[in-house]
């Protein structure tokens, strides 16, 4: 006798086509409000061109190796306009547009980029745990925090990111897989940009669907256009609502990567420029943008003065960051919770040796 024990489909979601084109029945009352949409729009170009701006930086040897997110603008701020004010988010290295939506200041961002500490000590002040370079760490930390949260009854979730090619790392596994089980309120928003570097997805899993593994850890999951930053807010903020009371879920965020993945990759190595192309007409600004003028919510004029505001909060922000004097001591401070023995060894040993010069 075989009989099915367990089935289980996939859902995917896209309420705002390339065009501009919205499924009204989707289109929650919430979406209906201008502001936000007009919001979402101007964070969407303000993470573009803080973006475009660190690329530069970085040519110039002004900033250190730096994650571009060319492309990705739609997921992250879509998920983290869905926040709410004292839920937290889990970052990996390419957040910065979901970063500055909860409040990241750019003088920290560019800061943080220089490679100074005192930049990323700002994140706590936003909710946010530090950058993760490791690939797939971050969702042990995310598990852990959202564990807190349930514990100690804050009435808050955990929203973490992480790559397709972060979810082939055993640490994934291990942190859905204790998350299913204690129930936990975590949104895990899997970024799937088509590459792990030069790995492209179809190396990453045989799997039809990332979202799917969620399945064997009892959580539920869906699949939305991560370029319709429109459904990615709606699939995280009902999401939220719903980890609260039932515990985990995966949204994987269909998007790519239209930059490099770091200043230190060369992607036309390993990709082609008409996948490139491609990929540029599902634009997630470009239909966002698209709706907006449809319906006469946004025009030229509205576009220059936009540009015009969000270049001089970024050169502002670089000047602020370049004039940044930092102090060599604190690089002590922020490896453990306390100092132990042997890194006040290491400490003692730089003052005294004048590791920096003192003014």
């Amino acid at each position: 006798m075989i009989n099915e024990v367990f089935s289980k489909s996939i859902s995917y979601m896209q309420i705002m086509d390339e065009n501009g084109n919205i499924d009204e029945s989707l289109f929650s009352n919430d979406l209906n409000q201008n502001k936000l949409l007009i919001d979402m729009y101007k964070y969407m170009n303000l993470a573009r061109n803080v973006d475009a701006k660190a690329l530069s930086l970085q040519r110039q040897g002004r900033l250190a190796t730096y994650a571009p997110l060319l492309g990705q603008e739609g997921e992250q701020i879509g998920s983290a306009m869905a926040l709410g004010k004292d839920d937290y988010i889990v970052p990996n290295y390419r957040q910065h547009g979901a970063l500055i939506v909860r409040g990241l200041q750019l003088k920290d961002f560019y800061t943080y980029w220089k490679g100074y500490e005192d930049g990323g000590s700002a994140f706590k002040s936003i909710n946010s745990l530090a950058v993760a370079v490791p690939v797939g760490t971050q969702i042990q930390h995310a598990v852990g925090l959202a564990y807190a949260q349930k514990y100690l009854k804050t009435g808050n979730a955990v929203v973490a990111y992480i790559g397709d090619g972060g979810t082939s790392e055993g640490d994934f596994y291990e942190a859905i897989n204790f998350g299913g089980v204690m129930k936990v309120p975590l949104v895990v928003i899997i970024e799937n940009n088509q590459w792990a570097i030069s790995v492209p997805r179809s190396r990453q899993s045989a799997a039809q669907t990332l979202a799917q593994k969620a399945i064997a850890a009892g959580i539920d999951c869906m699949q939305v256009d991560g370029n319709d930053a429109v459904s990615v807010y709606k699939a995280t903020k009902d999401a939220l609502a719903k980890v609260k009371k039932e515990g985990p879920m995966i949204i994987e965020c269909l998007t790519y990567r239209m930059s490099m993945h770091t200043t230190s990759d060369d992607p036309t190595k390993y990709r082609s420029n008409e996948d490139v192309e491609k990929w540029k007409l599902k634009d997630p600004i470009k239909r966002i943008g698209v709706y907006l003028r449809k319906n006469g919510l946004w025009n030229d004029s509205k576009e220059a003065t936009m540009m015009e505001e969000q270049q001089k909060m970024i050169d502002d922000a670089v000047a602020e960051a370049e004039e940044f004097k930092p102090d060599p001591k604190k690089m002590f401070d922020t490896v453990y919770s306390f100092i132990p023995e042997i890194l006040q060894e290491e400490y003692d040993n730089a003052v005294s040796s004048n590791f920096w010069l003192e003014e």
